[in-house]
């Protein structure tokens, strides 16, 4: 059987694009902006979005534009 792991990445960018299809954030919004909304879990979704080296500068729009999030293998 072959599975398919979903990076929890993905799970993020969908609630995001969600949160701008509902018009609770804009595109141009700051990452930052959006720290709120994921409570206890910020943490760990701050850490991986530094990880895939954006800044929480970096508007919504660039977060939105990834079309595939992998790991790096080292």
């Amino acid at each position: 059987m072959n599975h398919q792991v979903i990076h929890p990445m993905v799970k993020v960018q969908r609630q995001v694009r969600s949160l701008v299809d509902s018009e609770i954030v804009k595109p141009g919004d700051r990452i930052w902006k959006i720290a709120f909304l994921f409570g206890d879990d910020w943490t760990r979704i701050k850490q991986e979005l530094l990880e895939f080296e954006f800044s929480m500068q970096d508007p919504l729009s660039e977060l939105l534009a990834v079309e595939v999030w992998e790991e790096e293998d080292e």
